[in-house]
């Protein structure tokens, strides 16, 4: 190997350990980011139950206000979307349904989880009855899931998108732009749809990726130090006649 490539391996092993370093500074941030997270979500959910935020609050709901435990006094209206899901109990559909509040306004409840044998309307309708329910303040998820995208046309949904429910299912008026996570109650008898199955586990390895991160720069940095040990005991050694 000549000097000049081994000169452009220690400034590659250099290179190397400075973009390590870079990689586990970001995780350090993520970790920071995913501790506030859990802490944010832990403290709302067992909070006591708010009511909705009001229209003219909307624009402002954001990722700080996403499990935030709401209480919603409405009426279900008769009509439904049909969201695909896989959750602990299997694969099937979320049941979202329009929530006229008292004030008339209209909030979408994911009244939770049904199987293929349970999806037909009739076998798990919506109380027609005024209602009194808890639930987590979820923000709309647009678009679709994982390379399949929503078709409203068709009533086909991989995602609980708000605004395109809400336009396929006809509602009118004033319909806030995030929905609503129904809690179970334990006071009542399991039932379809089944609430309660937000998934509040959120995966936390920043740490130790920002080790491996950490190791690898170590290792690079090494490399480039004996590589800048054995070109220097290269230059200094004195060539024989």
């Amino acid at each position: 190997m000549n000097r000049v490539a081994r000169v452009a391996l220690i400034v590659a092993a250099a290179l190397a350990s400075l973009g390590f370093l870079a990689l586990a500074a970001w995780q350090v941030q993520r970790l920071g980011w995913k501790q506030d997270l859990i802490a944010r979500v832990d403290r709302q959910i067992h909070a006591e139950p708010v009511a909705p935020p009001p229209p003219a609050a909307w624009a402002a709901v954001g990722k700080d206000d996403e499990y935030r435990r709401l209480r919603l006094h409405g009426r279900f209206e008769p009509r439904e979307a049909l969201v695909q899901a896989t959750t602990e109990l299997g694969g099937g559909h979320w049941v979202l349904a329009p929530l006229r509040l008292d004030d008339g306004n209209t909030i979408l409840v994911n009244r939770g989880f049904v199987p293929p044998e349970q999806r037909a309307p009739e076998l798990h309708a919506a109380p027609s009855e005024p209602v009194e329910l808890v639930g987590l303040l979820r923000l709309t998820e647009p678009g679709g899931g994982p390379l399949r995208q929503n078709v409203p046309a068709e009533g086909r949904w991989y995602s609980r998108d708000v605004a395109g429910i809400a336009a396929q299912l006809g509602l009118t008026g004033q319909v806030a732009p995030f929905f609503v996570d129904e809690s179970a109650d334990p006071a009542q008898p399991r039932r379809w749809p089944r609430p309660g199955l937000t998934v509040l586990r959120f995966n936390n390895n920043h740490a130790v990726y920002a080790a491996t991160w950490l190791a690898l720069a170590a290792m690079a940095a090494a490399a480039a130090g004996f590589l800048v040990r054995e070109e220097r005991r290269r230059t200094s050694t004195p060539i024989k006649p």
